[in-house]
């Protein structure tokens, strides 16, 4: 009987706090740094707690959070203040968890030992030789292609394939349908291969 007036006291702590934070975040869209600056101080430990129920490396930990946080910069737009913020931040902040679980993954699989790698790395030392300045041109060429795109088609790029979203979540944060999403990355897709294939 106790742990009732716990939940409805957490519940009470939840809902103050989603209307806090939406509140911030819709201030944010129209400018806010103040509002911004207090958002980001404000949602650090409920993302930082997410992440820790899915990594326990405290580096790690704190590298996800900060991946999570210019995330959130990079679509904040895409945020509706009609709908949950808490429930589009959690998406946001487990993706970028899981993103960096694979990446974890895909270095051990792949990581040389520091022996062979000093040798090939010395032969390869120059960015131009090893194709690194080819790789951040056509990065900064897909930037400014991205922010070129319609609203609706930088927005499904933005969520499904930046932020690795899934369509149900990308349907849930937008109110669009999962077939104008799919729509809209589709035509995306191909306006940005155009524009590519034009540099």
């Amino acid at each position: 009987m106790r742990s009732k007036p716990a939940t409805q006291q957490d519940s009470l702590i939840a809902r103050e706090r989603e209307t806090s934070w939406s509140a911030l975040m819709a201030a944010t869209q129209a400018g806010d740094r103040i509002a911004y600056d207090r958002l980001l101080r404000e949602i650090l430990p409920f993302v930082r707690n997410i992440v820790r129920a899915r990594q326990s490396v405290p580096d790690l930990i704190e590298e996800i959070v900060q991946d999570v946080l210019l995330a959130l910069h990079r679509v904040r737009h895409t945020y509706d203040p009609a709908r949950p913020f808490l429930p589009w931040l959690a998406a946001i902040t487990r993706h970028r968890a899981i993103d960096a679980l694979r990446r974890t993954y895909r270095r051990a699989a792949f990581e040389v030992p520091e022996d062979i790698a000093g040798p090939a790395y010395e032969q390869f030392a120059d960015p131009a030789v090893a194709g690194f300045d080819v790789v951040h041109a056509t990065a900064d060429h897909l930037c400014k292609a991205i922010a070129c795109l319609p609203k609706t088609q930088r927005e499904a790029v933005e969520l499904l394939r930046l932020g690795e979203l899934s369509l149900a979540e990308a349907s849930q944060l937008t109110g669009r349908s999962i077939g104008a999403l799919k729509v809209s990355t589709h035509r995306a897709l191909g306006a940005l291969r155009q524009q590519l294939s034009a540099h």
